[in-house]
C-alpha cells in the first residue's frame, strides 16, 4: 500500500541521465555559438558603457540640475522637485552616488530596450488576438520564474559581466511594457475607432492619432512598472557583475554589514521613489490633458 502514500516519479537514474542530456545539449550549444551570440550583443555593450560613462562624468551638480528640471516639466510639482533634488544630495553626502550613476546608467538602458522591444511587441498583441493567445503564455513564465533563474542560462552563455546583466534585467523587467501596451490600446473606445473608420484614416494612421494617443496614459503605468522592477533586479544582477547600488548590498550580506547594506538599500529605494513620482505625475498629466481634448 506504500503507492498511496508515495507519490509515483522518474527513477534517479533516469532523472539524472534526463538531466545530463539537457545540460550537455545547453553547453554544446553554447560551446558552438557562445561566441556569435556574444558578437550580436556587443552594441549593447557599448550603449551600457558609453551610458555609464557620461553618468560618471557628468558633474554631480550638472546632473542633480537635469533631473530636478526633469521632473519639473513632468509634474510641475515642486514637492516631487525638491524630493528628487533631497534625495540625491544625500546620497553623495553618504558616497554612494558612483554606484548610484552606474545604477542609474543600468536602469537607463534597460528601460530604452524594454520600450523598443515591448512596445512594438504589445502593438502585435493588440492587433491579434491569435498573437496574443501565443504571448501571453510566454509572458506568465517570465513573470512567475525565480528572478534567480534568469541568471543561469545568460551567464552560460555569456559569462559574467555587464552584458548578461543587462539581458537578465530586461527579461525580467519588459513584460509590463508589454501587457498594458496591450491593453491600453484594447481599452480604446470602439465609437472612437469606428469615427476614425469614417473618417478614412489607415490602419496605421489610426493606430498613431487615435488608439496610442488615448492608450498612453495606460502605457506609461507599464513604464513606470519596467522601471520598478528594473531596480528590484538590479541587487540579483549584481551576482554576475553588475557594478552599481547592488555590489555593496551583495557584499553587506555576504559579510553582515548591516549599515553599508542599509545605506546602498535606502539609496535604491530612493532612486526608485524618484522614478516612480516623476513617472506617474507624467502619467497623470497626460490623462488630465486626454480628458481636456475629448471634452
Amino acid at each position: 500500500m506504500d503507492w498511496l502514500w508515495t507519490f509515483p516519479q522518474l527513477d534517479e537514474d533516469s532523472m539524472r541521465a534526463l538531466r545530463m542530456t539537457i545540460d550537455d545539449s545547453f553547453r554544446g550549444f553554447t560551446r558552438t555559438y557562445g561566441d556569435a551570440i556574444q558578437q550580436i550583443f556587443e552594441p549593447l555593450r557599448y550603449f551600457l558603457i558609453q551610458s555609464e560613462w557620461l553618468m560618471l562624468n557628468t558633474p554631480w551638480f550638472v546632473v542633480i540640475v537635469a533631473i530636478a528640471a526633469l521632473a519639473w516639466l513632468a509634474s510641475r510639482k515642486w514637492t516631487i522637485v525638491l524630493g528628487s533634488v533631497i534625495t540625491l544630495l544625500l546620497i553623495g553626502y553618504f558616497g554612494m552616488w558612483e554606484d548610484t550613476m552606474r545604477t542609474v546608467s543600468m536602469i537607463f538602458v534597460c528601460t530604452v530596450i524594454s520600450l523598443v522591444l515591448g512596445i512594438p511587441i504589445g502593438i502585435v498583441m493588440a492587433r491579434s488576438n491569435r498573437v496574443q493567445s501565443i504571448i501571453s503564455p510566454v509572458l506568465d513564465v517570465m513573470q512567475t520564474l525565480p528572478s534567480f533563474v534568469y541568471l543561469i542560462p545568460v551567464v552560460m552563455l555569456l559569462g559574467i559581466g555587464r552584458v548578461p546583466g543587462l539581458l537578465a534585467v530586461v527579461i525580467y523587467a519588459i513584460p509590463p511594457i508589454i501587457r498594458l501596451t496591450n491593453l491600453g490600446i484594447r481599452l480604446v473606445d470602439k465609437e472612437v475607432l469606428e469615427a476614425s473608420d469614417a473618417f478614412g484614416s489607415s490602419s496605421w494612421q489610426k493606430l498613431y492619432n487615435v488608439q496610442l494617443p488615448l492608450a498612453l496614459p495606460t502605457i506609461m503605468a507599464g513604464i513606470n512598472q519596467t522601471i520598478m522592477m528594473a531596480l528590484a533586479m538590479v541587487v540579483i544582477a549584481s551576482m554576475i557583475g553588475v557594478q552599481g547600488l547592488g555590489q555593496p548590498v551583495l557584499r553587506a550580506i555576504n559579510n553582515q554589514y548591516f549599515t553599508m547594506g542599509m545605506f546602498n538599500g535606502l539609496a535604491i529605494v530612493g532612486i526608485a521613489i524618484i522614478f516612480d513620482r516623476i513617472s506617474q505625475a507624467f502619467g497623470k498629466r497626460i490623462q488630465k490633458h486626454q480628458e481636456h481634448a475629448h471634452g
